[in-house]
């Protein structure tokens, strides 16, 4: 089995409407170009410094995901370049991209990260807090910031019917909040969730990404 074989039967198992990220976060550049080469275009990382540091060794044609816990001073070096976050859990967070999205002429799209599992290691929002969010004036007046769905990660767990329970409550989410705030907006139509232990328990559920690592990476 190697990095070709595993992409391939990864994406064998994927609807067309569903973007892989491959999570290169520890890979070295040799590996994400061996993964680039057979075809994986979308690479998420969790550290800024290691991120910045691959956009500018690897191929400009790669779309970089950040899918990590994202603190607010360190927007400012991934802000030029990056496709997607992943993991906004604050209102103080979205503000700081929308800051930096001004001064590099961009709009950001962002993922609203939601909490639904019982691991205090994890982040993300409230239902409640979340539509706080979303109803502030503050958000109102963003112009550099674009929210294209949600995301969240499932308790890391073998118990398949609790996995289940957490993505329908993510997807719950989604809905209420298209239904609520993004009716009529294409761009609101991601839902970020599944890795490589659970991506197809996902799928089952409405994932429109997947984050996926050890399943490509590890041969």
């Amino acid at each position: 089995m190697n990095i070709r074989q595993n992409i391939e039967d990864i994406k064998n198992n994927l609807p067309e409407n569903v973007k892989l990220v491959a999570v290169s976060k520890t890979r070295s550049n040799e590996d994400i170009l061996g993964a680039y080469s057979f075809g994986c275009k979308i690479f998420g990382e969790n550290k800024v410094k290691e991120l910045v540091k691959k956009h500018e060794e690897l191929p400009k044609d790669i779309e970089w995901h950040f899918i990590g816990h994202l603190q607010t001073n360190k927007v400012k070096y991934i802000a030029p370049f990056v496709h997607l976050i992943h993991s906004i859990d604050s209102l103080k967070l979205l503000k700081e991209i929308n800051r930096e999205g001004l001064k590099n002429k961009r709009v950001i799209s962002c993922l609203l990260q939601f909490y639904i599992a019982n691991e205090e290691t994890k982040f993300g929002l409230s239902l409640e807090k979340a539509r706080q969010i979303l109803n502030s004036e503050e958000f109102v007046l963003m112009q550099n910031v674009k929210i294209s769905g949600v995301m969240g990660m499932a308790t890391f767990t073998e118990d398949t019917e609790k996995i289940i329970s957490e993505f329908r409550i993510l997807k719950a989410i989604f809905n209420t909040l298209k239904n609520e705030y993004f009716y009529s907006s294409e761009h609101f139509c991601e839902i970020s969730m599944g890795m490589s232990n659970d991506f197809q328990v996902a799928l089952n559920e409405g994932s429109t990404i997947v984050r996926i690592g050890s399943k490509i990476f590890e041969t």
